[in-house]
């Protein structure tokens, strides 16, 4: 049988079937920084989708597929978003406070607790909802916690 009478799966056809992104069960709770840049993200998902739009699905589904998916994910975590605001005391470790800890082996890191979007460990800032986080909430200077099978005092809260 000639190749021309078979279907074959190429990448288009693929990738226009992409999986929705998965959406936390978690309320999402977000900074003022957190907020805006879900906002820049929708509008570039919203221009990615008018561009899309504008050009031959047909011959770019991948465009489409993408364009669409980011779309409704963020048009999703938009309309959940939780705006909390900065903390007006920094006396206990909170949402939205930068935690400075200590760690037996001598090591100090700095941690901002964050959304889960605007999450991003190697940049110093971790998601509510992650272990480190939850071990760290509500903790005051001086108190000490199990992080990861390891103590850690808290130093300093900003």
């Amino acid at each position: 049988m000639s190749v021309a009478f078979t279907r074959e799966n190429d990448l288009e056809a693929t990738a226009a079937d992409l999986p929705d992104r998965p959406v936390s069960p978690h309320p999402n709770l977000v900074t003022a920084s957190g907020l805006a840049a879900l906002d820049a993200a929708l509008a570039a998902a919203r221009a990615a989708y008018a561009a899309a739009q504008t050009g031959d699905v047909q011959a770019d589904r991948t465009a489409m597929a993408r364009a669409t998916r980011d779309l409704r994910y963020y048009s999703a975590r938009r309309a959940t978003a939780q705006l909390v605001e900065s903390p007006p005391a920094l006396d206990i470790v909170q949402f939205g406070a930068t935690v400075t800890l200590d760690r037996a082996d001598g090591r100090r890191q700095v941690f901002r607790i964050v959304g889960e979007d605007e999450a991003d460990p190697a940049r110093g800032s971790v998601s509510y909802v992650s272990p480190l986080a939850r071990a760290l909430m509500g903790k005051s200077i001086g108190d000490v916690a199990m992080v990861a099978g390891h103590e850690v005092e808290v130093t300093a809260i900003a």
